[in-house]
């Protein structure tokens, strides 16, 4: 019994310092621009040792693979509560968020390769966690879920990455408008002739 309470607090502990890794991440990239940002940087700002750094992650690369999936990961889940009530409010949300990110500023600032990198929409790695989420989101609010629409949002919403916002309430309203409720499924069984 005494073992897994230590095993829980370890982990506990690992997750602690892995939040804070992930959030030394994007203040690193705020402070100084993802490419001058050094693994010293992210573990100073981060609060824990460069060793300790090292142990979670390898590469300054890694650092941000995992401060984006989590951060998208949590967005999500913020859109995906909200469009229960409001697909507009969980666009608007997304969007938001994606225009007034500090590190995604500084880089859209300083870094116009980076950006072009970051928000050229793909077919695999976040991309597909991007996917993933604005499906989930769509389906929260009961709207198609097809490909087409969930790559019409997820580039709407690309295009708010570091951007000043215009009007996002009135452009998620419309967004939201503009797509079609999620197809009825028609259940076999109970579409056939009631006997006579």
């Amino acid at each position: 019994m005494r073992e897994r309470g230590l095993r829980s607090r370890a982990g506990n502990a690992m997750g602690r310092t892995r939040a804070a890794v992930l959030d030394g991440a994007g203040r690193a990239i705020e402070k100084h621009g993802s490419r001058r940002a050094t693994m010293a940087d992210i573990a100073n700002l981060a609060g824990v040792a460069k060793g300790t750094l090292y142990n979670h992650f390898r590469t300054k690369d890694a650092v941000y693979a995992a401060a984006l999936h989590t951060g998208l990961r949590s967005l999500a889940e913020e859109c995906t509560a909200a469009a229960a009530e409001d697909l507009a409010d969980a666009f608007a949300l997304a969007a938001e968020r994606l225009s007034t990110s500090p590190p995604l500023r500084r880089i859209a600032t300083d870094e116009p390769a980076v950006l072009a990198a970051l928000t050229a929409v793909g077919s695999e790695g976040e991309w597909d966690v991007a996917r993933d989420s604005v499906r989930a989101t769509l389906a929260a609010a009961g709207r198609t879920t097809a490909e087409p629409a969930v790559d019409v949002v997820l580039r709407w919403l690309v295009s708010f990455v570091g951007n000043n916002p215009r009007d996002i309430d009135g452009q998620a309203a419309l967004l939201a408008q503009s797509l079609p409720p999620a197809p009825v499924s028609v259940d076999t069984e109970s579409s056939e002739s009631p006997p006579v």
